[in-house]
Order: structure tokens, then sequence, then C-alpha cells
């Protein structure tokens, strides 16, 4: 009899229905899309106090690497130091506010600024001046070290907080959630996907359209064959800022389709999920084992194309040597959805795991965001580095092509924001199968309520 696992939440888990379509509410005003207040409220109370995925661990691997991080005109370097610690400052120099860098490289000797050329070693801390002799004791070097942020890491993921008085990451990311994610091994998965790039929409677009099955049939039609978009099916959990859901990963209705469309659905996974392809050799070696002499393929009572998955995927990893023993048979093949506040979408399983983030243009237009894609796999060490993909910047809108699904959601998305420009538009309708959008706002109405509270009592 298996053990309890973490992943067994799915079980005794509520529907969309069972929580209740008016939970979290169901209308969402458009202006939260288009109006530059708006966007200027998120600024102050979400970009500016909130957690936010600024990198990898695995981009800092060595004493001096360093990144930079922007949201919206804010600049933070991050760095690793000779302690091994990654630490967090605003890049900008104290003497006359000029950027240290930009992009990212090592420093080793620590940061110059290259106007005056004021130097700081990786701790942050001002060493040197130039022509210090010439001042005397003017500049106090103890008082003028750069300004530092919280920076912490969870998952292999580096997080900062641009609020200097931050509640500690474990606060805001929660003990439930670290649980449920700690037997992915998410820390030891390499990069394999880094892509970056501007689109025509609000950041909101982005984060709503991944948060939710409920456009497949419209928009990926081909994915039919192999995912059960049944909405009653789904199950939730919600925490105070994030989220996480579930629906089974088989042939929709696989009662009604014969073992071989089954097994060839499975097979069309790799065009959207890359991942299936290194456990499809123990697949078909599973599945042959049920054809009679003549080819003919025939599954017993218990026995489903996405059990055959789970098992081939199980087998396959651990013989690479990768500890999969937290999760459960489901995590083989089902893919869980998490939203983590306020702008990291993932979907997960055993082996692989694809992120969607989004943030606010630089310039502030609600129109525009940036957003940004990565792609893990959880691999044999000795594979690591040789799959580990460099960050890519696209400046010619159109010019990378992403897998199927994403090239889909990417074409997708500016036409959402074309129509949220309606003036007749007032408030999006949602339905009970977009029951995380509606918690996301919710969380979102709520950042903003203490972030005007604590403007306002600021002016008393």
């Amino acid at each position: 009899m298996n053990s309890a696992k973490p992943g067994d939440w799915v079980d005794t888990a509520a529907s969309a229905r069972e929580i209740g379509n008016d939970r979290f509410g169901t209308r969402i005003s458009t202006d939260r899309y288009t109006a530059p207040a708006f966007a200027e409220k998120e600024r102050d109370a979400i970009w500016s106090r909130v957690w936010q995925i600024a990198g990898r661990v695995d981009d800092l691997p060595e004493t001096g690497d360093w990144k930079e991080y922007r949201i919206l005109d804010q600049s933070f370097v991050l760095a690793r130091g000779r302690d091994g610690t990654i630490r967090g400052f605003v890049n900008a120099c104290r003497h006359r506010g000029n950027p240290l860098c930009s992009g990212s490289g090592n420093a080793k000797r620590g940061f110059l600024c290259q106007y005056h050329l004021w130097s700081y070693d990786l701790e942050g801390r001002l060493k040197g001046i130039l022509r210090q002799d010439a001042y005397g004791d003017d500049i106090e070097k103890s008082e003028h070290s750069l300004f530092t942020v919280p920076v912490e890491c969870f998952a292999g993921f580096i997080f900062l907080n641009p609020d200097p008085h931050a509640a500690p990451l474990m606060d805001f990311i929660g003990p439930d959630v670290a649980e449920l994610l700690a037997p992915y091994h998410l820390d030891r998965m390499p990069t394999v996907m880094d892509v970056r790039e501007g689109l025509n929409c609000n950041w909101k677009v982005v984060m709503d359209a991944f948060s939710e099955g409920y456009h497949i049939a419209g928009i990926h039609p081909e994915l039919l064959r192999a995912i059960d978009v049944d909405g009653t099916k789904a199950r939730y959990r919600f925490f105070d800022d994030h989220s996480v859901a579930v629906a089974p990963f088989e042939v929709a209705n696989a009662e009604h389709f014969t073992p071989e469309q089954q097994v060839e659905g499975i097979r069309g996974l790799t065009e959207t999920f890359p991942g299936v392809a290194r456990v499809l050799p123990a697949f078909d070696e599973l599945v042959a084992g049920f054809r009679d002499s003549g080819g003919d393929l025939a599954f017993p009572a218990g026995v489903t194309a996405r059990t055959l998955l789970q098992q081939a995927t199980r087998a396959t990893l651990t013989e690479q040597g990768l500890d999969v023993s937290g999760l459960t048979d489901a995590q083989m093949s089902d893919n869980h959805g998490w939203f983590l506040f306020p702008n990291f979408f993932m979907t997960i399983r055993a082996g692989e795991c694809h992120v969607i983030m989004s943030s606010p243009h630089p310039d502030g237009d609600p129109h525009r965001c940036i957003w940004h894609v990565c792609s893990y796999m959880y691999l044999p060490e000795d594979f690591r580095d040789a799959v580990r993909a460099a960050p890519v910047e696209v400046d010619d809108p159109g010019s990378y092509k992403y897998f199927l699904a994403l090239e889909q959601d990417y074409e997708q998305m500016p036409r959402q924001q074309r129509g949220l420009r309606s003036n007749r538009l007032e408030y999006l309708s949602l339905v009970g199968e977009e029951i995380v959008i509606a918690h996301f706002h919710s969380v979102l109405d709520r950042y903003l309520a203490v972030g005007r509270r604590n403007v306002e009592g600021a002016g008393k």
C-alpha cells in the first residue's frame, strides 16, 4: 500500500462547482486591463511591495556572477558574493545615481561605476573613491554602501522584493506550497528554454490566459486527443495568495476511444509537452505487451494509455537515477497548474515544468507587457549542462517560433487586448472553470486595498 504523499490532496479536493461560482466574484472590470490610473495603483501596491521571481539560482553559479533585474523603471542587481550568498542591490551608484551595470556578467573584484569610478565590493560596500585623498573625510564610506533589497531563494528560483521592509519569503510562499512542490525537485531542473518578448496586451491578460483550460477547445483543439477538458473533473486548492489546479491528463472520454486512439493521443503530446518524448520508448514497450499476435491492441479493465504513460514515466526517471518517490502515480502524467501571485504560472509534472511570467512594460503602457517563457527538465546531473539554454531576448515580434500551444496563445492574447479597449465592455463575466482567474483578481484587489490604506495613512 502506498504511503501518503503531498500529491494525494487531489483525491479529496473540491471541484469548481463545490467551491461555488461566486466565492471570489465573477465580474472583472475591464479598466484594470486598460486604464493608466489602474496601472499606477498596481505599481505602488504590487510591484513595489511583493516578492517576484528575478531569475534562477543557476544563473549565478560562480562568485562574482551578477545579473540585472528590471520591473517597470526600477533596476536591481543580483550578485553572488564570496560567501556564496546571492544578494540584491538597487542598481544606482551612491555618488550620482549612475547605473552600475546592464545585462549580466561577472565582477569578481566587485562593481565599478563607469561615470566617476567609484567602486563597491560584492557585498555592496563602498570600497574606492576616485582621488579620495583630495576630499579628506567629506565622504564616509560606511554611509554610502549600495542600497540593498531583500533576496531569497526557493525551488531553484531567485526571489526579489523591492520593499526593504518585506516579510520573509516563506511567509509569502507558505509551508503548504513548499511541501507540495518539494517532491518535484525543481531546484535540480536546468533551464531548457528561456525567452522574453514584448507583447501588445496587459500583463494580466497573459496570466488569465494560462489560468484556465476553458479555451482549449477553441484555441488548442489538437489537445482534445489527449487531455480531458471536462471542467467537472478539475480539482482546486487555494491558499492566501496562490493556487493550484489539476485535471486528468488523458484522452477525453477515454471509454469512447479505442486503445489505439488513446495511444496515438499520448504520442501526440510531444507537440505541446516535449518532455513526453523521453518516456515514449518505455511507453511503447508497455503498449506492445497488450498486442496480440496479429498486432491488435486491447486493454484489460483498469488499463488505459494514461496508466501506461504513468508507469513508463516513473520507470524511465527512476532508471535515470532521478528521485520521483515523493510523487503520486497521477503526477507522472497529470500537469498541476500553479499560480504564484502576482505573475508566475507553472504547469508541472514528473520530470518537467513550463513557466509563464508576465510583467508590466517598462514604459508603463497598460496595453503592453513583457512575457517570459521558460521550461525546465529534471535530468541526471551529467546531462544538465549539455541542455542548458541561454536567455533569448526577442526584438523582432513574431520572429521566434514557440511550440504549438504557446504559438496559439501568443497570437490570441493581443487579439483579446484589442477587444478590451471597447468602450461598451465594462466587465468580463467568468464561468466556473475560470475560478483561478477569479481568485487571482480577488488577491489583486486585496493588495490594492492594503496599498491604498498605506498611502492614506502616510498622509495623516
